[in-house]
């Protein structure tokens, strides 16, 4: 059973990596209405790091989430960002310890396991929340506020892109944890669950039915340049220096945040050089073990008959997400990463456009990530807040990003509802 939070909140952290130290805990680290006392954490020098910046005591510094959770509960809240396929059995423990949970998408990598956690939160009345950022986005706020006010007039489409980018898909899709689909997930699911997520809280009903096709189009060993070597640290210069996908390119540069923080917690340049002579992100990206879906198209009819149409994808110069919103009366263009949108009323040559607060495009996921931490907060204070990614509300997306898998695979038109279905109720038995 949660507990009503009377003071300032406290959490516990279990994953000081990109997502746990690097966005949450930056975030948490800069506020005064929340504190970070325990945290869990394999590596040690990542470990160390967060504890001295958050003051936190040796007796609450833990090698894994095993140990934090055998404890007395530790704080109010735990934010849980282990990899994608270490989500499910932490939740569990810290549900059942009566924490409130802040979980990183995606929830698992598999509709058995997320029908799973679904049940026992309703059994125990659990409080989880999703780590589904871009709703607390200003740019995909203001999208959805747009929307619901019929100034483009009654809902009919809409067309949306998630540019993942040619060296962020090679980072984390070809060399990088999320490359395979048996220690990760599919990449709809590991990357675009953020999307099929905004897709059905723009449209505001559940997805009926979905068709997807894509396939690992490039990344493969068929493509290697002739001469090219294992690794990019050996390639010879003529080869490597026309290479985009370089690791040399990529990490040997003059900065350290993610990703380059990625791929060694030693990042001196002999760290750099070390790693990408003996880690995965050193390989060739035509040489990888890799298997997950580079470019993929997936269509959508929502239960109120709007249609939507999905493209992820690896061959993009920018890192964005784009959007074209289609109405009765009207149209709504917008980019996520330069935070513009456009209104464009058929009746009226005027064009009505925002720019969004650029302090916050340059945030982590539009400002998302702050917004979202601010609600999890106001969740362990017992606070009105705007709960928008309760585990409840988050799941149907993921199911609609299972369904698309099942679809490529299968080559056919998936309905959610008794794909849905399929699942909670085999977990309900």
């Amino acid at each position: 059973m949660n507990k009503k939070v009377k003071e300032i909140p406290t959490i516990a952290l279990i994953g000081a990596g990109s997502r746990g130290y690097g966005a949450y805990g930056r975030i948490i680290k800069n506020r005064n209405d929340v504190k970070i006392v325990a945290v869990a954490e394999p590596d040690g020098t990542r470990r160390s790091k967060i504890a001295i910046e958050n003051n936190i005591p040796e007796n609450m510094q833990f090698n894994s989430w095993e140990e934090l959770l055998s404890k007395d509960r530790l704080a109010d809240g735990v934010i849980i960002t282990t990899l994608d396929r270490m989500h499910v059995q932490p939740t569990i423990a810290a549900i059942e310890k009566g924490y409130y949970v802040l979980l990183e998408k995606p929830i698992a990598p598999t509709p058995e396991e997320v029908a799973k956690l679904l049940n026992v939160v309703e059994d125990r009345k659990g409080k989880v929340m999703i780590g589904h950022v871009l709703r607390y986005s200003d740019f995909f706020q203001k999208i959805k506020e747009l929307i619901d006010s019929k100034i483009i007039g009654n809902l009919i489409g809409i067309d949306h892109e998630e540019n993942v980018g040619f060296w962020h898909f090679a980072h984390s899709f070809v060399r990088g944890r999320s490359r395979k689909v048996d220690i990760s997930s599919p990449s709809i699911l590991a990357k675009s669950c953020h999307d099929m997520d905004i897709l059905y809280w723009l449209v505001g009903t559940k997805c009926k039915e979905i068709s997807s096709f894509g396939e690992l189009s490039y990344f493969k060993k068929e493509n290697q340049p002739k001469g090219a070597t294992e690794r990019c640290i050996d390639c010879p210069v003529e080869i490597e220096s026309k290479c985009p996908y370089s690791a040399k390119k990529i990490y040997l540069i003059n900065y350290t945040d993610w990703p380059v923080s990625d791929i060694s917690a030693d990042l001196s340049y002999e760290g750099k050089i070390k790693a990408l002579k003996e880690g995965p992100f050193g390989k060739c990206v035509y040489l990888c073990d890799n298997d997950v879906v580079d470019h993929q198209i997936s269509n959508m009819t929502f239960e109120n008959g709007v249609k939507v149409s999905f493209t992820m994808t690896a061959f993009t110069d920018k890192i964005t997400r784009t959007i074209r919103v289609f109405g009765s009366l009207g149209e709504i263009r917008g980019d996520f990463e330069k935070g513009e949108i456009e209104v464009i009323n058929f009746a009226n040559p005027i064009r009505n456009k925002y720019e969004l607060n650029a302090y916050l495009i340059n945030e982590g996921h539009g400002g998302g990530d702050v917004k979202l931490v601010e609600d999890f907060i106001e969740m362990m204070k017992g606070n009105k807040r705007l709960g928008r990614t309760e585990i409840r509300e988050s799941a149907h997306s993921h199911f609609m990003a299972f369904a698309a898998e099942e679809s490529r695979l299968n080559k056919k038109t998936v309905n959610i509802n008794e794909y849905e279905k399929r699942y909670v109720n085999k977990g309900q038995e």
